[in-house]
């Protein structure tokens, strides 16, 4: 068992006669019907991958013809293999490069920028459109953990293709899913084994996690001999990123764990029930202790009221005693003839008791009254407007291609974002959608003055998607802050026939918390966008 390069190269043997002429006009535009695209991951990383086509010619004929895939590194430059190109590297003047993107209408010319034949990778460069750039993922691959091949097989090429012009024609990849087998090293390159359908056509295609992040370029596969199970290597994403560092070309990874938007929505569901028992739990256990606060609180007031009620009929008693004892001593001073003594000493017999009589009848009852509780301090309610800080919230979020910091806002009451860019007030929330002319994602920024959180949604769209919500952003024409009510309810109700427009969930989300921003730090100024709010450095 030997491994072989997957690209797929043809002589120049058309039935139709073909001419070099034709052939590179095909690089031009070509209508096409776009298939409906399924809302996953896989589906979103596969809007970025291309084929790619090479045109040998020699004195005006058409003398090769191979092609393999490549996927987005930037919105105009795409990796290959370097087998899939190596004769544009080695007869630049006699061979045409063509980049076909899996939807639009139209394929493009590209130019070689960077040739690694030991790496077995290429940088292509074309103009002409942008396309939606993947994300690498740096982590670590586990054993048997599935992984998708996304590219153009030749032998479903052979099976469908009528000629020449349905190679440069726009068409979305075939995907297959396999599993992870191991590291390798073949030609001293590492490569990742993989059990993914792939190939010759495949060359250059990318090797994903479930997320859609790649994990590594598709390069050979193994010739089965005598029964034998065939394997697929890939470069892995360590050369990759080598190969890129050296080409000096920027590129997007992230390291965060794969996890399903089904999976993330459980778990904020999980979370959100959890908070929520949390906060019964709380609740009644405040309400225990405040029962039994006021009933320990009651016992005490009881108690009391006994004690002074005993004390006052004691009182009473000791009145009554004295003024008796007193009005007894008026009729001894009076048969001793000491007459003014005597009504002296009767007097103030008898006023002692008729106090006796009001206090015994005025003693308390046993009727216990809890004093009115204390109000409970004011909480400290720290600023939902101004210059606020935003941190990731890694446990709230679904994080799965971007590589999000901290996000500086200014807000304002009126919904004004950063001083320049008015939001829409929605419910308890204010948002804002952007739909931008240079990518192929709509995103929903969302500021929660409730829980001071802001957060973005972003929707990784299809080209007619994207087409449709541009025509749909058209109507939109409030960018500045305004304090008129009336422009911001007509900007509310525009954004929400673009927001009817998007598909049921966001591919990725990102849930920020934000506090004052210190004293000392910078002034949030939005993005060019002019609705997302500045990251900070």
């Amino acid at each position: 068992m030997k491994a072989t390069f997957l690209k797929e190269s043809r002589p120049h043997n058309w039935a139709d006669g073909m001419l070099i002429s034709r052939l590179i006009a095909g690089l031009a535009l070509l209508m096409f019907s776009t298939m409906p695209a399924r809302a996953d991951d896989i589906s979103a990383a596969g809007r970025g991958v291309v084929r790619i086509v090479t045109i040998a010619s020699a004195e005006s004929e058409v003398v090769g013809f191979g092609h393999g895939s490549g996927f987005a590194i930037a919105p105009n430059r795409v990796v290959t293999n370097a087998h899939v190109v190596e004769l544009a590297a080695r007869y630049p003047d006699n061979v045409v490069i063509g980049v076909v993107p899996s939807e639009g209408d139209k394929s493009y010319q590209g130019k070689l920028i960077a040739y690694d034949a030991q790496r077995d990778l290429a940088l292509i460069e074309f103009t002409g459109t942008r396309l939606p750039p993947l994300t690498l993922f740096p982590g670590a691959v586990t054993d048997g953990e599935s992984v998708i091949a996304l590219g153009y097989p030749g032998n479903v090429d052979v099976a469908t293709a009528q000629s020449a012009a349905d190679f440069i024609k726009p068409l979305g990849p075939v995907r297959s899913q396999g599993g992870f087998a191991g590291i390798r090293k073949l030609t001293g390159v590492q490569v990742l084994l993989h059990t993914a359908g792939i190939a010759r056509g495949n060359s250059g295609g990318p090797l994903l996690d479930t997320c859609g992040r790649v994990i590594g370029a598709n390069s050979a596969i193994t010739k089965a001999e005598e029964g034998d199970s065939s394997f697929g290597f890939a470069v892995a994403d360590s050369e990759l990123v080598a190969f890129l560092q050296e080409a000096k070309q920027p590129f997007a990874q992230t390291a965060a764990p794969c996890i399903s938007a089904d999976e993330r929505l459980r778990q904020g569901r999980d979370a959100q029930l959890r908070s929520a028992e949390a906060r019964a739990a709380d609740a009644q256990a405040n309400a225990a202790r405040e029962a039994l606060q006021q009933q320990l609180a009651l016992d005490k007031a009881q108690v009391a009221a006994e004690r002074k009620r005993e004390n006052v009929i004691a009182i009473a008693g000791v009145l009554l005693v004295m003024g008796a004892m007193m009005i007894g001593g008026a009729g001894l001073l009076e048969s001793r003839r000491r007459r003014q003594g005597a009504i002296w000493s009767a007097a103030g017999g008898g006023v002692l008791i008729i106090a006796a009589a009001i206090v015994f009848l005025t003693r308390p009852f046993g009727d216990v009254k809890l004093p009115p509780p204390e109000p409970s301090p004011t909480p400290i309610v720290q600023a939902t407007f101004g210059k606020m800080v935003c941190r990731i919230a890694p446990d709230r979020s679904r994080i799965n291609l971007s590589n999000p910091g901290d996000v500086l806002i200014d807000w304002q009451p009126d919904g004004c974002m950063n001083g320049r860019t008015q939001y829409a007030e929605n419910g308890a929330k204010w948002d804002r959608i952007l739909v931008p002319n240079d990518e192929q994602t709509v995103s929903i920024l969302e500021y929660d003055l409730a829980t001071r959180s802001y957060s973005e949604s972003r929707y990784l769209l299809t080209a007619a998607q994207m087409k449709q919500a541009r025509a749909l952003r058209g109507a939109v024409k409030q960018k500045a802050c305004t304090p008129s009510e009336a422009d911001r309810q007509l900007l509310a109700r525009q954004q929400t026939a673009i927001r009817d427009a998007l598909p049921s969930r966001p591919d990725e989300w990102l849930v920020y918390d934000c506090n004052p921003a210190p004293e000392a730090a910078p002034a949030a100024t939005s993005s060019p966008a002019a609705a997302e709010p500045r990251r900070a450095q």
